[in-house]
């Protein structure tokens, strides 16, 4: 009856490691996972912030291309503002959009990536859990 309880003890404390590092492991999974989320969100926000930003432009220029050539335009600086020529408008409006664009491209590749990122560290914690009930 001795050598029952020795054993019992002897499995107790070598599947106490075990679960240690399991614990350790799936907190570690968690929080890069909680993390990564939080920058997914971000980058859905910054994403909708410059097509709203894009969209503005765009209308913008399209007020800007049905006025007359000699029309005067005036550009927002601070609290005044700076008389501009048509053309001078047209190409900062421009640039803002393709500017708007590039960065949405970026922000989109950057959230695949961790998209990506937070499948794999879903997975990695699915195995851990299978793997422990296996044993």
């Amino acid at each position: 009856m001795r050598s029952v309880c020795v054993s019992a003890s002897v499995v107790v404390n070598m599947a106490a490691p075990i679960d240690l590092e399991l614990k350790k492991a799936f907190s570690e999974l968690q929080v890069k996972m909680i993390d990564t989320q939080q920058k997914v969100k971000l980058a859905d926000l910054q994403i909708d912030q410059l097509t709203r930003v894009q969209k503005h432009a765009k209308l913008t220029h399209a007020e800007v291309a049905v006025l007359a050539d000699n029309t005067r335009l005036y550009e927002g600086v601070g609290r005044m503002f700076i008389l501009q020529s048509k053309e001078d408008i047209n190409n900062q409006l421009m640039d803002k959009q393709k500017t708007a664009e590039e960065k949405i491209k970026e922000l989109e590749q950057k959230k695949v990536y961790l998209e990506r990122s937070v499948k794999e560290a879903e997975d990695n914690i699915r195995e851990m859990l299978l793997s422990r009930r296996s044993h």
